[in-house]
């Protein structure tokens, strides 16, 4: 690189470049400097979300005040209607199982209003569940006494009620479905 190529760079700096940064230092006109500092300091704590408002107490007496619909329940044990019917859990299906097996299957007990069957997302193969839903109760309680412990397509099937009321007991009490196991089995060893 020749030395006749290079331009010249003046480094002191002008009255125009000189930046705020040294007005601070001096007695000047401007604007104080402001120093860094909490925004709490000096004024109420401002709080986001919910559950920070003063006013808590006013929403619970309002909606303590109002008459919410709800089902009417005896208190006592057992299953529980959902808003629209009686709901079934069907446990054990196959994962090869199709919706038209379930409805016929448990098409005979009654009108079935709903059925879902979720699957799973990256296989594409049933989940092992079924939701199955009835309007009378009578028609889900002939479908669980029948159908549980039977077979479906070559798996055995547990059948119970979706939502209960409190703890099963008599009739409607859930099966341990771990009988004669009360401890697991050991993992096996590690190999090195």
């Amino acid at each position: 690189m020749a030395t006749g190529d290079v331009d010249a760079v003046d480094f002191e700096p002008e009255d125009d470049d000189l930046m705020d940064e040294d007005a601070a230092g001096d007695a000047s006109p401007q604007a104080p400097v402001r120093k860094l500092g909490s925004a709490i300091i000096g004024g109420a704590k401002k709080t986001k979300g919910r559950g920070f408002r003063e006013e808590d107490s006013d929403r619970h007496s309002r909606l303590a005040s109002r008459d919410f619909e709800s089902l009417g329940t005896d208190g006592g044990p057992g299953p529980q209607r959902s808003i629209e019917g009686w709901i079934i859990l069907v446990t054990g299906v196959h994962e090869e199982a199709q919706e038209d097996d379930l409805h016929n299957a448990f098409g005979e007990f009654g009108e079935i209003k709903n059925l879902h069957l979720n699957l799973d997302r990256r296989s594409g193969f049933v989940k092992g569940y079924a939701l199955i839903e009835y309007e009378k109760f009578e028609e889900a309680k002939n479908a669980i006494s029948a159908m549980d412990g039977a077979e479906l397509l070559t798996q055995t099937i547990n059948v119970d009620w979706a939502f209960s009321n409190g703890p099963s007991t008599g009739a409607f009490k859930r099966k341990n479905t771990r009988s004669g196991r009360t401890h697991r089995s050991r993992s096996p060893r590690r190999r090195y």
